[in-house]
């Protein structure tokens, strides 16, 4: 009875569908398949719904709406050049502040930190990801600005923003008040901070430790093998660390909202305040009476979802072109 048991259990099965569903395998690869379509077609719907909404907008003042700086929604003037400035400059600061002070903490966490203290290091800078935006904006208002943003402000508009003085950069150039593209993009720095931080750790932990020997011996020194053997080999991968900071950057919205100013205007200095794409969908939405406001602030959304896919695209393939000249990291 036994034997028949067995027998009977081992049996082939005849149907085809049994025969799909026997070892899992396909459904394996259809559930796969099936998830990663599902992702596609959100983005595409996403993509689609603010393409379809926008279409007054889009019909009224075609490109004139991207190269326009007046926005007066009262007197039916919709122009997003502000916006699309705003959202550049406050990203570029944060990248300029946050990257090499990343990579800074990532090479001393994988390279030099003793080893009892790197996991509770990392935890702290992981843990940095998860408070809220709004915590961020309301520690911005009350704490940083005081304290950091309007000293280091006024230095740089009376050192480099005087145009009195021999060293004149628009960049800088006053009035300021405290709330101002600085204010966000310093913000904007602290908040990606930890997820270039992470990743880049992460990146160059999986380095391989035969690497670091081989530079030890042809006569390395400590920071000759990060610097020539390290660091390049992970190239790659901390582009990739950047690339997603830049994208939170560039979709942030309540902590930046809550200290750049909310002001719509085009201005060179980054002591002015201002507005970012995400900043004024979240603050004028509630205001949109009309379908042409609407239409205007979902173009400015279908805007900012083009410029990350694009930039997610250029990136991908910045990293591509990386990885292709160093074929054996696999970081």
């Amino acid at each position: 009875m036994a034997t028949t048991s067995r027998f009977r259990l081992n049996r082939p099965v005849s149907s085809p569908i049994g025969r799909m569903l026997q070892h899992g395998d396909i459904p394996y690869k259809v559930i796969l398949v099936f998830s990663a379509l599902l992702v596609l077609g959100l983005v595409v719907g996403v993509g689609v719904m603010l393409w379809a909404s926008s279409a007054t907008t889009r019909s009224r003042d075609g490109l004139n709406f991207i190269t326009a700086t007046d926005w007066n929604p009262v007197g039916g003037q919709f122009g997003a050049l502000p916006f699309i400035a705003g959202t550049l400059s406050t990203s570029l600061v944060a990248l300029v502040l946050a990257v090499p002070l990343g990579l800074a903490i990532s090479v001393f966490l994988s390279e030099l930190c003793p080893a009892r203290l790197r996991a509770t290091l990392g935890y702290l800078v992981e843990l940095l990801a998860a408070i809220p935006s709004v915590v961020y904006g309301a520690w911005g208002i009350f704490v940083f600005i005081p304290a950091l943003v309007q000293p280091l402000g006024n230095f740089l508009m009376n050192t480099f923003g005087d145009p009195q003085h021999g060293l004149f950069l628009p960049i800088f150039q006053g009035p300021f008040f405290g709330a101002s593209f600085l204010a966000a993009g310093l913000i904007l720095a602290v908040m990606i901070l930890p997820t270039i931080t992470a990743i880049s750790r992460d990146v160059l932990l999986a380095v391989p430790r035969s690497q670091r020997e081989g530079a030890y011996g042809i006569g390395c020194t400590q920071w000759e093998a990060i610097s020539k053997v390290v660091l390049p080999y992970s190239l790659s991968g901390i582009l990739g660390a950047v690339i997603l900071g830049l994208g939170r950057a560039l979709g942030e919205t309540m902590a930046v909202t809550m200290v750049i100013g909310n002001v719509s205007q085009l201005s060179a200095s980054l002591l002015s305040p201002g507005y970012t794409m995400a900043s004024v969908i979240a603050n004028e939405w509630g205001e949109s009476r009309t379908a042409a406001y609407s239409s205007a602030l979902l173009e400015i959304g279908l805007l900012l979802f083009v410029m990350s896919v694009l930039l997610n695209l250029l990136a991908r393939l910045l990293v591509w072109s990386v990885a292709r000249r160093n074929p054996e990291a696999h970081a």
